[in-house]
């Protein structure tokens, strides 16, 4: 066993013979020995900032002046790393290699050239250790910490854990006997360098950046199509902010019943209501017509008193001026004398369709029920899993019933737009809330501003209009309206339902 290794060694002596005959002197000698002064050591120049004062951490002392290395000849053979093994080093450092300034080394002969193939010398080291100006911080290899997990403290992945860090040429002439100066540089390393244990800040930091999570109750954007001309998405907005303005012009009297009419009273208005539901049902015309027929009704009658033998006269000529404002055929006034069994002439019917414009002055255009209600639905579907077409003809339903009730006069048409989608997403889903922020912001209105409306809607929804009315009802009972008509609605609205605190 002596031998071999006596061989061994010769033999390592023999290949590091030159490496060390060049360095005893020579002008390449002095010029090697100061590019290695100069070199930077690669874990050189650790900076950390403090968890709690974030002030940079100061350096590290230097090593003990007795910690010294003996002579190359007394002490042990020097290793020399080759070249994989530099290589390896140089992917453990990663970013800190390529930061320090390493100067080319000097050239080597053409002698020196064939054996540098098979093993590369290191950098010339020199007899006594010389202190750099800052020693690396050694971090303890369970410590090894990814980029970007602590936002408090320097990288670890620029510099080397200690398992790593004694595996380089560096650090290899380190032996038994200063074990102490390693200690000592790890007590150093670990007062100035915050490494935090715990995961669960770690993760907290990571979370601040990333995307919270999308709340159930937001606030959707029902004008997001810019294709549909009709939509008017960049418009309507301002649309409809207008219409709220303009249904407080445009709204009858409520109370004409009382002081106004004498030979006319509720009972008579509503049947005459239902009986032009079904003159519109007949001559198949768009539900505005409907619903600009009752405003034009009540307006007028909100200044006019008339007997109850021209109350159907007055209903044909409100009817024939909105079909004339909103159809593209509107019927001849000669198919409105028909329906009333021409019970009225030609002539009357003008006549009476003359003084209804005078007497409004020719202001046509007036919000209702249902110009609301088409942009409510739009929002109550927005964020809404209820099938559409049933939110949307159940509203309808209950927004028609409206018509008929000459009480709910004193409500402006945006609210009963707005009672209407409340009642009908409650009588859908009877334990979900019906209300939500994208309807409070498009119809701004509040659950508590919808109380009074939405009871008196759902006592008309549950007991109905009544035997003698029954032209809604019937409507909305056929299957091109999913039979609303013949949903059932639960006996009373929870009071939670009105609070203003999901909004």
């Amino acid at each position: 066993m002596s031998t071999i290794a006596a061989s061994r060694r010769a033999s390592s002596s023999t290949a590091k013979r030159p490496a060390m005959a060049e360095s005893a002197g020579g002008p390449k000698a002095a010029g090697a020995a100061a590019a290695q002064a100069k070199k930077r050591v690669a874990l050189g120049n650790i900076t950390n900032i403090a968890a709690q004062g974030g002030r940079a951490a100061g350096k590290v002392a230097p090593p003990p002046a007795s910690a010294k290395l003996n002579s190359v000849t007394s002490a042990a053979p020097l290793k020399k790393p080759s070249l994989a093994s530099a290589r390896s080093v140089s992917s453990i450092r990663g970013p800190a290699l390529k930061s320090a300034s390493i100067k080319p080394a000097p050239p080597l002969s053409r002698h020196d050239s064939t054996m540098q193939k098979h093993n590369v010398p290191p950098p010339k080291v020199p007899t006594v250790l010389q202190a750099p100006s800052r020693i690396p911080a050694l971090v303890p290899c369970n410590t090894f910490m990814s980029p970007g997990r602590s936002g408090d403290s320097v990288s670890v992945d620029e510099t080397m854990s200690t398992c790593d860090s004694m595996k380089s040429p560096d650090f290899e002439y380190i032996d038994n006997e200063d074990s102490s100066m390693l200690a000592s540089l790890q007590r150093r390393a670990n007062e100035h360098l915050r490494i935090s244990d715990d995961r669960d800040v770690e993760e907290n930091k990571w979370k601040k950046n990333a995307s919270a999570p999308m709340e159930i109750d937001r606030i959707c954007d029902v004008d997001n199509d810019l294709e549909d001309p009709q939509l008017c998405a960049t418009l309507a907005s301002d649309i409809y902010m207008h219409l709220r303005e303009a249904e407080t012009k445009k709204r009858p009297s409520t109370d004409f019943m009382e002081t106004i009419q004498k030979d006319v009273n509720p009972s008579m208005r509503a049947i005459l209501i239902d009986w032009l539901v079904e003159v519109a049902e007949e001559y198949r015309l768009v539900p505005d017509t409907l619903y600009l027929t009752v405003n034009y009704i009540d307006r007028y009658l909100s200044g006019n008193e008339i007997n109850r033998q021209r109350l159907q006269l007055l209903g044909v000529a409100c009817m024939l001026i909105a079909a004339k404002y909103e159809e593209i055929c509107a019927p001849q006034v000669e198919e409105f004398c028909y329906i009333t069994d021409n019970t009225y002439f030609r002539d009357e019917v003008l006549e009476m369709e003359a003084s209804v414009l005078n007497y409004l002055k020719f202001e046509m255009t007036a919000p209702t029920a249902k110009c609301f209600l088409r942009r409510f639905a739009r929002a109550a579907q927005a964020c809404d899993e209820d099938p559409a077409l049933h939110l949307e003809f159940l509203a309808n339903y209950i927004a028609e019933l409206s018509l008929l009730e000459y009480s709910l006069l004193s409500y402006p048409p945006s609210l009963i737009a707005a009672s209407a989608i409340f009642l009908a997403k409650f009588v859908l889903q009877p334990a979900k809330y019906p209300w939500n922020s994208t309807l409070a912001c498009y119809t701004q209105y509040k659950p508590s501003e919808l109380c009074d409306c939405v009871k008196a809607l759902h006592r008309l929804f549950s007991v109905g209009p009544g035997s003698n009315l029954p032209a809604i009802r019937e409507k909305y009972s056929q299957h091109k309206y999913k039979f609303v008509a013949k949903k059932q609605c639960p006996a009373s609205i929870p009071t939670e339902f009105f609070r203003d605190v999901a909004c």
